[in-house]
């Protein structure tokens, strides 16, 4: 691994770009409103990551969203969860088009857990059905019921919320499973969807999946598997990662196809050097990592480099107060949050239906 001169990263930055789009998003936002809830996500979560959750904000702040957050919690005939943002609100109408998001639902949790909120009001059994409501004959799963693309992203978001909740009773994971293996592809990768192109993303769900699932599903790749995925993952990389065979490095896919090969136990098979030098390079002097250099940052980059940071930090070849400022509190890359808060959840998220009876 070539030694690797890098410029520092600007941590009190990019929290500042955190805290500035949690108070309020630029226009050009203006068509991610509908998903708000996982912004508020990639935002608390990168506070968290960098550990300025605590200095950055105030217990009112935390207060503030940790009630924002619980507004978006709905019930209907379809059971429980999320909805996406406060847009999407038609008050005191059950409807289909007021409904819970499941990736809005996986973020709403772990936002939670990352402002250590008592989760007493989560409706776990509501949740629960929403799952089954959201999977299809396929296995797959959709963002509400009925509607949407059904593809692995779905079936990653559904499987983390079985998992903190300690509850498989919502899914066929059987039917899952079989799902996920209809999208691997020859190279090793998995597409979104049977037959189509792998993606660092969706192999990153997928290999996910398989490593969520009940053990007695024996959802394991055989060493083969996981070696040709494992090299196709790799191969990847070209500094940063690309998210497709021959497609331009992209900020994000240092996470996707990183945390990847971290699930898979190949982590030591990074150049950490080469990914933290690309990454720094994406960096905005004002705050926030863009998707390439000289591009405009947001939450989602800026959210998903750091992560990557947090499983690979750099190795430089000398120690400076720069270069330390590329080393913090390691991720769990499987739950996909900072490790302290993925081992809180999974100690406090209610495992029984604490939401009184009506």
């Amino acid at each position: 691994m070539a030694a690797v001169s890098l410029p520092p990263l600007n941590r009190k930055q990019h929290a500042g770009h955190f805290m500035f789009c949690l108070r309020g998003l630029a226009e050009k936002f203006t068509e991610v409103d509908t998903s708000r809830v996982t912004l508020a996500f990639y935002c608390l979560s990168g506070l968290d990551l960098l550990g300025a959750l605590g200095s950055k904000t105030t217990e009112e702040d935390r207060t503030t969203w940790r009630e924002w957050i619980w507004r978006q919690q709905l019930s209907g005939k379809y059971g429980a969860g999320f909805r996406p943002g406060p847009s999407l609100a038609i008050p005191s109408v059950v409807n289909d088009y007021d409904q819970p998001h499941l990736i809005n639902t996986y973020t709403a949790i772990l936002s939670l857990c990352i402002l250590r909120d008592d989760l007493t009001r989560l409706d776990r059994q509501g949740i629960i059905s929403f799952l089954r409501s959201t999977q299809q004959d396929d296995g797959s799963f959709t963002p509400i019921p009925n509607w949407g693309e059904a593809d692995v992203r779905l079936v990653y978001c559904a499987f983390i919320i079985a998992f903190l909740l300690q509850d498989w009773s919502g899914i066929d994971v059987e039917k899952s499973l079989r799902f996920i293996r209809s999208c691997r592809t020859y190279e090793g990768g998995y597409g979104q969807g049977p037959n189509q192109e792998a993606q660092g993303g969706t192999t990153y769900c997928s290999v996910a999946v398989l490593a969520l699932a009940p053990a007695q599903h024996q959802p394991a790749l055989s060493s083969d598997e996981k070696e040709a995925t494992v090299r196709w993952l790799l191969q990847c990389q070209t500094g940063g990662f690309q998210g497709r065979t021959e497609k331009t490095q992209d900020a994000c896919y240092s996470f996707w196809c990183g945390a990847a090969i971290e699930v898979l136990g190949a982590g030591s098979l990074v150049d950490v050097n080469a990914n933290a030098a690309f990454l720094g390079d994406c960096q905005f002097r004002f705050g926030g990592i863009a998707k390439f250099p000289n591009e405009t940052p947001d939450p989602f980059h800026t959210y998903m480099a750091l992560a990557s940071l947090s499983l690979y930090p750099p190795s430089p070849s000398e120690d400076s107060s720069e270069l330390r400022s590329w080393q913090f509190g390691k991720m769990d890359a499987l739950v996909n949050a900072q490790e302290k808060t993925a081992e809180w959840a999974i100690a406090n998220v209610p495992t029984s239906n604490d939401i009184p009876t009506m």
